[in-house]
């Protein structure tokens, strides 16, 4: 069992019951999935950025990337219906809150001028979106061996039914936030 998932069972729970009065444990709201998205608009002129950015994504997330293809072609941006311009890959179970240990406690806290995540980043109903500049951030990577910088979103769904109830839960898993 991972330490998060342990600190959630152990700590978050009860704590939680307590703080919103749930009645049942499985009202308590928790981690349902982690969902990390590069967008590459670059690779339009450059297809082996996809594989380079796949290789880098698939080592930060551990498993491997899906790609995206465009749904539609956009004349301005030289793009056509089935090129790829994005990777996604979607983290549950052992892997989402290994992930969400190693975003925490290691590769935000790597951050220039890091002072805390933004907490006014949910979409109401629960879910949390951190956007990141640098993949760079992650231990995994290292900076020698860089061949293209890019950024991410992370976007966190949870089983929270209002904002609240999401930014506790995250307070209590270790998210750090502004104050």
């Amino acid at each position: 069992m991972s330490r998060i998932k342990e600190l959630y069972y152990k700590t978050v729970v009860p704590a939680m019951i307590k703080r919103f009065g749930y009645k049942n444990l499985y009202e308590v709201p928790m981690l349902k999935k982690i969902v990390v998205n590069v967008g590459l608009g670059e690779a339009i002129g450059d297809p082996k950025l996809i594989d380079i950015v796949s290789s880098d994504l698939a080592i930060i997330t551990g498993q491997k990337p899906v790609v995206i293809k465009a749904g539609k072609s956009v004349a301005s941006f030289k793009l056509r219906k089935g090129k790829p311009i994005g990777l996604k890959a979607t983290l549950r179970g052992e892997r989402m809150f290994d992930f969400f240990d190693r975003l925490t406690n290691f590769a935000i806290p790597r951050i220039r001028d890091f002072r805390g995540i933004d907490p006014d980043s949910f979409d109401g109903k629960g879910n949390y979106n951190l956007g990141i500049t640098e993949h760079t951030i992650f231990p995994e990577i290292k900076f020698d061996k860089v061949k293209f910088n890019f950024g991410m979103d992370v976007n966190f769904v949870t089983t929270a039914r209002s904002d609240e109830e999401a930014f506790e839960l995250f307070k209590s898993l270790g998210m750090p936030f502004k104050s």
